[in-house]
């Protein structure tokens, strides 16, 4: 409830026009500042239309993009996290550091999660 009305209450287009854009942007300036981003972005834009086409199914499809769709939402909750650490703890802090380990940890079981649907999709196939 971060606009401070009650959650029931419908937003309305303008809400959801300026959320869309504050997403957006969040969007561009994780392209922009986060290499990691880019390249899943980039792993992505060559392996959807892959995993698209190969999946024989719905649901298969689904499979394979979606694992790729979560490997980007996991960075991009990672790259909040460490500019919230960075942000409140510049100098070392065995916390900070563990907060930014546990976040790429995340980013690496979601990679793994991509192999596992991947093998266990396409590997019958090969």
């Amino acid at each position: 409830m971060a606009d401070g009305k009650p959650s029931l209450v419908p937003r309305g287009p303008q809400r959801m026009w300026a959320a869309t854009q504050w997403s957006w942007r969040g969007l561009i300036q994780a392209f922009r500042h986060e290499s990691s981003f880019r390249l899943e972005v980039y792993l992505f834009l060559v392996l959807a239309p892959i995993g698209a086409a190969f999946g024989s199914t719905a649901v298969e499809r689904a499979l394979l993009v979606g694992s790729l769709l979560l490997v980007l939402v996991v960075e991009l909750l990672n790259s909040a996290i460490e500019a919230v650490v960075d942000k409140v703890s510049p100098e070392y802090s065995e916390l900070a550091g563990r907060a930014k380990d546990i976040g790429s940890a995340a980013v690496f079981v979601s990679m793994l999660n991509v192999l596992l649907c991947w093998g266990l999709v396409l590997g019958g196939r090969i």
